[in-house]
Order: C-alpha cells, then structure tokens, then sequence
C-alpha cells in the first residue's frame, strides 16, 4: 500500500512507492502523473502498462540549497499535466517528508498561493511534511524567476 495524502483535488504527497503492484495501485486509484524527487529509484522501472505519466525529479535529501531547474522542470511538467481536467498527480520521495512537500509547494505556489497558505495546506494532509529553511529559500528563489518569466 503506498502511503499518500491529497492536499487537493488533483494534488497529492506522499512516500515511495517501491513495487509494481503499488504502482498498480496508483493506476487505479486514479493517479495520472507523478513527479518522482526520490533520487534513490527511477520509477519508470516499474511504470510499465500503468499509462502513468513520470517525471524523475530526483534530488538528495541533503539540507542544501536546491537549483531552480529542479523547480521549473517539477513545475512545468505539473502545470501541463493540470490542462487536463482528470489528472491527479503524486508528488513523492522516499519518505515524504521533505522532498517531495517541498515540490508540491513550489506548484502550489506557482499556481498563486501564498507561502503559509500552501505550507499550511500540505500540513493539513500531511501532518509530518518538514519545511527546512534552506528548502524553503529554494523554493522562493524559484518562485521570484516563474513570476519574473510569467511577467515577460
């Protein structure tokens, strides 16, 4: 069974998902895209016959500051997949505490919630999400180039 938790309709956060038949599960369950942050494991290995859409975000879990390439590629990917109305995408890492949480803010806010508002959200679902400062700084610095591009 794989462990995650919707903070929308169309979004949700969780932990890894490790087995076909987990990812089997998400097929059913209605999951359409995931952005995978777990840097440990390619989900593609175990995507085949789904139809799930996989983006390999993969980042470690380290405390430093993240590039905002990791974001727009999370982002962009995200924003695409929400054209269509019936998508539902899994954000997930290995544990979902903090890569994962920390990409879903960076959609969420890319779709115009404020930082506490979105920060709060994904509490909400996910009680145990951790937001480290320099992980949130990461996000921001993403956040002021997608408005500045969005701007142009």
């Amino acid at each position: 069974m794989v462990d995650y938790h919707f903070v929308t309709e169309q979004l949700a956060v969780g932990g890894s998902i490790g087995t076909v038949e987990n990812m089997e599960e998400l097929g059913r369950a209605g999951i359409t895209h995931i952005v995978n942050m777990q840097f440990e494991f390619d989900d593609r290995l175990i995507s085949d016959g789904t139809g799930i859409h996989i983006l390999w975000n993969g980042c470690e879990d380290d405390f430093l500051p993240k590039p905002p390439e990791l974001f727009w590629n999370g982002v962009l990917f995200s924003l695409e997949a929400l054209e269509q109305p019936e998508a539902r995408i899994l954000f997930h890492c290995a544990a979902g505490v903090h890569r994962s949480p920390l990409m879903l803010l960076a959609v969420l806010r890319a779709l115009g919630y404020g930082l506490e508002e979105a920060v709060e959200m994904i509490l909400a679902a996910r009680p145990y999400a951790e937001f480290p400062t320099t992980y949130l700084e990461s996000v921001e610095e993403f956040v002021r180039e997608f408005q500045a591009a969005a701007k142009e």
